[in-house]
C-alpha cells in the first residue's frame, strides 16, 4: 500500500517539516493529501487558531531565510522572511511542505526532512511509523544523515530560538554538502 503525504504545501516538495497537529479548523480535519495554500491562507489560519500557529509559520519562514544561500534559494525570492511567508510559503511550486503524516524516507529522493519536537519523533518511532538511524547530538537535536532527517525543537520561539534556528540551518547545510559531495 502506498502511503500518502498529508499536509500543506507543494506536493513536489524538497523541504518538509513534520508536525504532530493540524490547525483546529474544520476544513483541515479531513485532509488526505498535500494541499497547496493560497496567498492569505496562512493569515486566515493565524486569525482562527491563534499565536501557536503564527509561531510555526514564522519560525518556518525564518529558518528558510537562515539557510546557506549557496545551497538554498528561498531568500532570493523576496527580501524578507515575512514576505516569503505571506506570498510563497507552502504554496504551489514553493518546494516546501508542512506535513501531518509520518516522514516517508526514500534516500534516493532529494528531500530534506525536519521533525518538530523530540516528543513527536519519539511517538513516530514508538508507533513504528518512523524507522530511522538517529544520532542524538544533544538533548534537542538528532540527525540521520542517510535519510536527510533532522529532529529539532518544536517550531516555537521559546523552544527554537534564533540561535537554535541558526544551528538547524547549519545542520541542513551539512546534509546538503554531503548530498552534493562537498567536504
Amino acid at each position: 500500500m502506498i502511503k500518502m503525504n498529508i499536509g500543506f504545501g507543494d506536493n513536489d516538495f524538497s523541504f518538509a517539516v513534520y508536525i504532530a497537529n493540524k490547525p483546529n479548523m474544520l476544513e483541515y480535519q479531513s485532509l488526505f493529501e498535500v494541499t497547496s495554500l493560497v496567498k492569505g491562507e496562512i493569515n486566515v489560519i493565524n486569525q482562527a487558531c491563534g499565536n501557536g500557529w503564527r509561531k510555526v509559520f514564522n519560525v518556518y519562514a525564518k529558518l528558510l531565510y537562515a539557510l546557506d544561500k549557496k545551497h538554498f534559494d528561498y531568500s532570493d525570492i523576496t527580501p524578507t522572511w515575512q514576505g516569503y511567508r505571506d506570498k510563497y510559503l507552502l504554496q504551489t511550486q514553493s518546494k516546501t511542505a508542512l506535513l501531518f503524516s509520518p516522514p516517508q524516507l526514500v534516500p534516493s529522493v532529494e528531500r530534506v526532512h525536519i521533525i518538530c519536537g523530540k516528543g513527536h519523533a519519539k511517538a513516530l518511532i514508538d508507533s513504528g511509523k518512523l524507522v530511522a538511524n538517529l544520532s542524538w547530538l544533544d538533548d534537542e537535536f538528532a540527525i540521520d544523515r542517510d535519510n536527510k532527517l533532522i529532529v529539532c525543537p518544536y517550531f516555537d520561539y521559546r523552544q527554537l530560538s534564533n540561535i537554535k534556528i541558526e544551528r538547524l540551518a547549519d545542520l541542513l547545510s551539512e546534509l546538503v554538502k554531503l548530498r552534493i559531495g562537498f567536504e
